[in-house]
């Protein structure tokens, strides 16, 4: 590959460093302060919020607001505040840990997610001083609920198209608009509200409950996350203090899309968290009922449903720890003393806003296919509201909308990746593609470098060939989002597998199997899609020529998953639950 690999990371480079020379941050390194206040949260969890989960989908406003408040004197909704404002200020590989563990209560999660993240953060990184010293200390306790207000009814992934506008007036700041779908606006008492000054300058502002003029809807009736609060908000002249706009007039859509990054790497981490609770109960069932005298698990097909929840957690895990390390990494050279602290601590974020949508889109269908297989193992009974199956299955269907749609997420991992490669500093996408193709021995890391220089080969001719406007070709464009998903995601895998088998962990055969499962699969799904993308550049003779280049560079040896699968599955079914769990 062409790139020094002394470099720091950046955003989007991973398709051209050989595969395991980049730093990887995995689960198993997780420091012992970040697994005790994991611990905390699983108890937290296990104790206060599992038994009261009909409760909370009945949509009890009160409790979530009891939950929060609990959770606040726990210390985990101040994980990412700074500790000048009573928060705990710890790296987001804590943050990471305590959202798997909240993830197991989807509408609970769905509370705690828009409060800490898109609801706190905005002040976090974008407040003055005396706006942090106001806000942050109650929402790092629990005793104020925040929300994040962007979304209009006509405005959804365009959040550009905004028409709630605010106008300076007597020293006041009036607003006019409608916010839809807006979580926890039920019970908020601070909402990061984003309006256009003088119907122009897209812009961000601290909107209290008690501000005169603001108003919610009534509650939405949802398909799922049943006990989240959902509302509109109704901001009629609403007048607020000269001194609540955020972050400076026009820097909303800073604003908006940095933090929505953020929400993205959550959602990663939500899915894989919420994937372990479902195979969980799912291997229960599965082990209780028989049919013709032995039970699901004795089935080679039901074998394969657990053993593939199993692989997505794995494969989720694996990268979303390797995202989060590089963030982690870029953080740390920031600091909040600087008087532009919170501004470059943003850039880091941004810096990884293809790896976010990744870690959104992957995770989000990833979590979707385990809610699917749950269901199909629990048969008659996932469809009843009796049993957990169903439940999952509606509740995890929001995480394909939720931080822009995945068909936005894609044009935007497949834009900023384009992007990130022009230039004279951009990312050497043609010298990468160019370059012969080196090897290794072992069979798995072959399998990604195949991969990396089918992408590179498709993706580096539409950049050639259409440059900005194979965006113009949507579908063309998701196939390149969907070749960087796949590589980033086989890679982590094994690069994960390998660190445990040199460090001889307890359950590196089972990484290093369901790691060989997922890249053989992936590997066909790679195939298909540059072969199709190259059917979008190219016809004729020309075609034939692509894809013949792409054919002579072979393909991984094919291996019987089918025995790979059953191995997984039997581990499974011993160990009750998905066995690399951090208890």
């Amino acid at each position: 590959m062409v790139m020094d690999e002394t470099q720091l990371v950046r955003g989007g480079s991973f398709l051209f460093h050989a595969t395991g020379s980049l730093p990887q941050f995995t689960p198993e390194e997780s420091s012992e302060e970040a697994l005790a206040i994991a611990e905390a949260a699983r108890d937290f969890v296990a104790g206060e919020v599992m038994p009261r989960d009909e409760e909370i989908d009945h949509l009890d406003l009160e409790l979530n607001r009891e939950l929060l408040a609990k959770a606040g004197e726990l210390g985990i909704l101040g994980i990412e505040v700074p500790e000048a404002y009573g928060g705990l200020d710890l790296e987001k590989k804590t943050a990471l840990l305590v959202l798997e563990e909240m993830a197991k209560q989807a509408s609970f999660s769905t509370s705690y997610g828009a409060h800490t993240s898109i609801g706190t953060l905005p002040i976090v990184y974008f407040g003055n001083h005396d706006q942090k010293a106001k806000y942050l200390p109650k929402l790092a306790s629990g005793e104020w609920v925040a929300a994040y207000a962007l979304t209009e009814a006509g405005s959804g992934s365009d959040a550009l198209g905004a028409k709630t506008t605010a106008v300076l007036e007597d020293g006041c700041w009036v607003l006019n608009g409608t916010k839809a779908w807006i979580t926890n606006a039920g019970f908020a008492d601070v909402f990061v509200v984003f309006a256009k000054v003088n119907g122009t300058h897209f812009s961000a502002f601290i909107v209290e409950k008690t501000d005169p003029g603001l108003s919610t809807g009534a509650e939405e009736k949802k398909l799922g996350i049943k006990g989240s609060s959902t509302r509109t908000v109704i901001l009629d002249n609403c007048r607020i203090p000269e001194d609540r706009l955020l972050g400076g007039k026009g820097k909303g859509a800073r604003i908006a899309f940095g933090i929505l990054n953020i929400g993205r790497f959550k959602l990663g981490a939500s899915s894989a968290g919420a994937g372990k609770r479902v195979l969980e109960y799912t291997l229960k069932y599965a082990g209780e009922r028989t049919q013709f005298g032995k039970p699901l698990t004795a089935f080679g097909l039901i074998q394969q449903k657990l053993a593939n929840m199993a692989i997505r957690i794995f494969v989720g895990e694996s990268m979303n720890f390797r995202t989060i390390g590089y963030l982690d990494e870029a953080l740390a050279r920031t600091s909040w003393e600087s008087e532009t602290g919170g501004a470059d601590k943003m850039k880091a974020i941004e810096e990884y806003a293809v790896e976010a949508s990744m870690a959104k889109v992957w995770g989000s269908e990833a979590l979707f296919a385990t809610a699917d297989d749950a269901v199909q193992t629990f048969g008659g009974a996932g469809f009843s509201a009796e049993y957990p199956a169903e439940k999952i299955y509606r509740d995890c269907r929001i995480n394909r909308i939720f931080e822009g749609t995945n068909e936005i997420n894609r044009l935007l991992i497949a834009g900023t990746f384009l992007k990130r490669c022009s230039g004279a500093e951009g990312l050497p996408l043609q010298e990468a593609a160019a370059a012969p193709l080196d090897l290794p021995q072992d069979a798995l890391l072959r399998t990604v470098a195949l991969a990396k220089a089918r992408a590179l080969k498709v993706i580096a001719l539409a950049q050639a060939d259409r440059g900005p406007k194979i965006l113009d070709n949507q579908e063309a464009a998701a196939r390149i989002a969907n070749l960087l998903l796949e590589i980033y995601a086989m890679e982590s895998a094994v690069i994960r597998a390998r660190r445990m088998a040199e460090a001889s962990h307890r359950w590196s055969g089972l990484a290093l199997d369901m790691a060989t499962v997922y890249a053989q699969e992936a590997w066909n799904r790679i195939q298909a899609e540059a072969r199709m993308l190259a059917a979008e550049l190219a016809s004729d003779a020309v075609l034939d020529t692509l894809v013949a280049d792409l054919l002579a560079m072979h393909a991984p040896a094919p291996v019987a998953l089918s025995a790979l699968r059953q191995t997984i599955s039997r581990i499974l079914v011993e160990q009750g639950r998905y066995p690399l769990a951090r208890a």
